[in-house]
């Protein structure tokens, strides 16, 4: 299950959801209520990612991403981009809106011209706000930082053959998180980065955050919380001024004496960082669940 926020219309916040169900949904974030359905029927969705400019949605699944109209009520993809060979399980945006990237099964990485239908291949998971670098994180435990504009690769390895699953800047670029399946959380100093200099990456700390597989690592708005979601059932909420535990939220099962069997796959931040919306998929079931940041 993939959750994003943004706005649409006179609506200040709405909440998108998608999973396996082959379903794009809108809801109203204050409410609950779902006030549109897009039928997906290509695939599973993986990924969804708002543009900066609030007027689409994009949706990754099997060999494809599909661009939605989020100020209209058509129902069919706008714009369509092919060409992929394996499920494409991540997607982002710069700043600018000018490109597109997105990660996924085929070992590949590549940054879509949204001026154009065409793209191009480089690697990438997610793209500096500040400079134009592409981080990457594999399945084989390296992070790789490129530099777009002089292709210059440097790389990390925070657990050698320990898959890393997510990576995410926040938004102050003062620090990058990285989570892997042995579910630890990494998380590094960002300096310099100023002007043709390369962001340089220093070690700040190590969480142990979860017991099994760690799945996402998203900071807040305001940077001063990061979440980490996992196999466990569980997501985590850490501090950044220091990195300790704040609250760990779970989804429970609506019969008694049992526990939740999904894994806590994404969450997605308010703009004013006071709640976090978490999604979990069961067998059965799509869950999401609002939580108040603050009060937790």
């Amino acid at each position: 299950m993939n959750v994003n926020q943004g706005t649409v219309g006179s609506d200040p916040v709405i909440l998108a959801t998608a999973g396996y169900d082959h379903t794009v949904r809108f809801w109203q974030a204050h409410s609950g209520i779902c006030t549109r359905t897009v039928q997906h029927q290509d695939s599973q969705v993986n990924s969804l990612e708002v543009t900066p400019d609030r007027s689409m949605i994009a949706a990754t699944g099997y060999q494809h991403i599909r661009m939605y109209d989020l100020n209209s009520n058509n129902p069919n993809p706008v714009i369509n981009y092919d060409g992929v060979s394996k499920n494409i399980t991540s997607v982002g945006f710069h700043e600018d809106g000018r490109w597109m990237y997105t990660g996924g099964e085929d070992c590949m990485a590549r940054i879509w011209d949204l001026r154009s239908v065409g793209y191009c291949f480089v690697f990438n998971i997610l793209l500096s706000a500040t400079t134009a670098e592409l981080i990457v994180g594999d399945q084989s435990g390296v992070i790789h930082i490129w530099d777009l504009k002089t292709d210059h690769n440097e790389q990390l390895i925070p657990e050698p053959d320990v898959s890393v699953n997510s990576v995410h800047i926040d938004p102050d670029a003062s620090y990058m998180a990285a989570v892997n399946s042995s579910g630890n959380c990494y998380v590094w100093n960002l300096a310099g980065g100023i002007g043709d200099e390369v962001t340089q990456l220093i070690p700040k700390t190590k969480i142990p955050a979860h017991k099994r597989y760690s799945l996402r690592c998203k900071f807040s708005p305001d940077s001063t919380l990061l979440a980490t979601c996992s196999a466990d059932q569980t997501c985590k909420i850490w501090r950044t001024s220091n990195f300790s535990l704040m609250t760990e939220l779970s989804i429970k099962s609506n019969n008694p004496g049992e526990t939740s069997r999904g894994w806590m796959w994404d969450c997605a931040f308010s703009g004013d960082s006071q709640y976090i919306v978490t999604g979990e998929h069961t067998q059965h079931t799509q869950s999401k669940c609002f939580t108040n940041t603050r009060r937790s």
